[in-house]
């Protein structure tokens, strides 16, 4: 069970909440948030990198000069990783890079990565009416200082559901990542220095990954 304060669009303290996940044992726990920070960013990456081999590169067909008799080293293509223009030896080549973790062990490494930041984690109430029927920026920064996450700090908000308006107030500011409840992944919530989530997100959270 964690419990934290919940404090409102002023940054002051009007109650408290707990939540209560499921998370891996404390011997066990630094080894699936790795596999699974590992398996994300192994997974996000495209596999397009590709390099010709001498057999594919353009050109050397012909023999650059006769086998003996130049006083120079045999050759037989001008295409030979040895000469410039040439192809590349042992190259990268388009590869599928993805890694499988288990449905069950991906949520496990989520609830726990979640859990291990409570010092982090500033609760508050929902704000989207609070925010002016026009998209302000600044608004939402003066905000988020006053509930602890300064402008310098990587801050991860997170919403159980995004609004167009805070959407828009949020794109432009530079440390700050906005995120639906039930897409949490664990590079964002190790990476940012703090965690916002509103009380409707923390029971979002609760309905998805709790298990």
């Amino acid at each position: 069970m964690s419990e934290s304060i919940v404090k409102n669009w002023q940054g002051e303290q009007v109650g408290e909440t707990s939540f209560d996940l499921r998370v891996a044992k404390e011997e066990t726990a630094a080894h699936i948030v790795h596999r699974a920070l590992v398996r994300q960013m192994t997974n996000s990456r495209q596999g397009t990198a590709s390099t010709k081999t001498r057999s594919e590169v353009r050109g050397g067909g012909r023999k650059p000069w006769r086998q003996k008799g130049t006083g120079r080293a045999r050759a037989g293509s001008t295409r030979s990783p040895l000469w410039r223009g040439g192809g590349v030896i042992f190259g990268p080549k388009p590869r599928d890079f993805h890694l499988k973790l288990n449905r069950k062990e991906r949520r496990l490494a989520l609830r726990t990565a979640l859990v291990s930041r409570i010092d982090d984690l500033i609760v508050v109430e929902e704000f989207s009416e609070q925010l002016s029927s026009r998209p302000k920026t600044k608004e939402l920064v003066a905000a988020l200082a006053r509930w602890g996450a300064v402008p310098e700090q990587k801050a991860l908000l997170i919403l159980s559901a995004i609004t167009e308006n805070v959407e828009l107030s949020a794109r432009n500011i530079e440390n700050l990542k906005l995120i639906p409840a039930d897409q949490l992944n664990v590079y964002d919530l190790l990476h940012a220095d703090k965690i916002v989530l509103t009380t409707s997100a923390i029971e979002k959270i609760q309905e998805v990954y709790s298990g």
